[in-house]
């Protein structure tokens, strides 16, 4: 959502700054012009970025036993462990459809 948001205000910056280039130098239609761009490609740029490249699924992924509800999507996840690079993911449980997960109580 926010991600969105930035990349609308980007583009508008943008628009703005090829506008104010049409009008004349004395507007500053440059500077936004090159502000707009270099938000937007750095926004752009941000999800290429960080994204997880040597993630692969070779490895010793271990269940550490840990499950939760996603906030963002609702579904129950798991978590799975790589000893050898310390990398934990989180996958959906398969077969749960979506039901809340609520761990045993304990008190038996």
């Amino acid at each position: 959502m926010l991600r969105t948001a930035v990349l609308i205000f980007g583009c508008l910056a943008t628009a703005l700054g090829v506008y104010l280039c049409t009008v004349g130098p004395a507007f500053g239609g440059v500077q936004t012009l090159i502000g707009g761009t270099v938000i937007v490609l750095a926004t752009l740029f941000e999800r290429w970025r960080y994204h997880n490249r040597k993630a692969s699924d070779d490895g010793d992924w271990q269940r550490t036993g840990e499950r939760f509800v996603d906030p963002e999507t609702g579904k129950n996840m798991e978590v799975l462990y790589d000893p050898e690079s310390g990398e934990r993911r989180y996958r959906p449980i398969a077969g749960t459809h979506d039901r809340i997960y609520r761990p045993a109580s304990g008190t038996g």
